[in-house]
């Protein structure tokens, strides 16, 4: 029961600090779109713009409130789950760019789901092969491709599979408007694909790193020297004990997923936040700036969030000491 409670006080106390994160980005965002060199009620208008024209509608915006209370309204609106309007659109930000979160979230889903057991399986077979001619050319294949940014991978595989050598792949995204991501599959397969080869190499080192630590622990031979067939001991011993540190790089991963897709979706003309959050930047469109900035974050302080909760789950001295 007390190992429990431990457990539980250890998730308040992150989620409590999650959400201590989450104010204080929201403060730092405010701040530096306060901060941005021109007034978004000029750059609507233009600069033939008179400036009565620009007081009436800086009125219509709320800009000529005060910090505070500005601040202080749209963190309600944000914590109710309702951003604000568009500055530039001039209707709802949920109906505005809606369905480019959506597009974005599909696709930091979709190479998440492929290359966090993508990276397990290479990390433990290449642990379980440690030293071999096999575990070598891994190990340099996934340094390369650490060592590469995303817009890199992203095209050398455009000339690769779309334009010079074979043509089998669209080069950019179809995605019409108002349409999923999933209507349009195949144009799917180069952003997933320089994602999941960004993030692969790191976890799988972590994780190779981590197997072999535990491969040479003392419980682990105890299990082999009981006859415990090799495949039993990497999965049932091996990995669960290994993966504490693991989740810490998957969330890092994640996180990196959620930044990454930026540059990803600008390589592809992939419709998602990459796009609208350029956009609200040039015409200085303020709430959404802000709203994507808190929704990256949130990704952020969630994932870390899930990865310190199963870190904890899988390690038993860890939940020892919350007794």
């Amino acid at each position: 029961m007390s190992n429990n409670r431990g457990v539980f006080l250890f998730i308040a106390r992150r989620l409590a600090f999650g959400v201590l994160t989450l104010f204080v980005v929201s403060l730092v965002v405010f701040a530096a779109t306060q901060l941005l060199p021109s007034d978004p009620a000029q750059a609507i208008l233009g600069r033939d713009a008179n400036p009565t024209s620009v007081a009436a509608l800086r009125a219509k915006l709320g800009l000529d409130h005060s910090a505070l209370y500005q601040y202080s309204h749209w963190l309600k609106g944000i914590v109710v789950g309702n951003p604000g309007d568009s500055f530039n659109a001039r209707i709802p930000i949920l109906d505005y760019i809606g369905d480019r979160v959506i597009n974005s979230l599909f696709l930091l889903v979709l190479a998440s789901a492929i290359a966090i057991p993508l990276a397990l399986w290479i990390g433990s077979y290449c642990a379980l092969k440690r030293d071999s001619t096999l575990d070598n050319i891994t190990s340099n294949v996934m340094l390369a491709l650490a060592s590469l940014p995303e817009f890199v991978i992203g095209i050398i595989l455009v000339l690769l599979l779309s334009v010079r050598v074979w043509h089998v792949l669209p080069a950019v995204s179809t995605i019409g408007i108002g349409a999923g991501p999933w209507t349009d599959m195949k144009g799917m397969i180069l952003p997933t694909t320089v994602l999941v080869l960004g993030a692969v190499p790191y976890v799988s080192r972590v994780v190779r790193a981590s197997m072999i630590e535990v491969l040479e622990s003392d419980y682990v031979e105890m299990a082999r020297l009981k006859g415990a067939p090799e495949k039993t001991v990497l999965w049932r011993h091996a990995l669960p004990n290994s993966l504490g540190p693991v989740f810490q790089v998957i969330a890092l991963n994640i996180a990196y997923f959620a930044a990454g897709v930026i540059v990803v979706e600008a390589l592809f003309n992939y419709p998602g936040i990459g796009g609208a959050l350029r956009d609200a930047v040039r015409v200085r469109d303020i709430p959404v700036i802000q709203f994507l900035v808190m929704v990256l974050a949130t990704v952020y302080v969630v994932v870390n969030l899930a990865a310190d909760v199963a870190t904890v789950l899988v390690t038993p001295r860890l939940r020892t000491r919350m007794q």
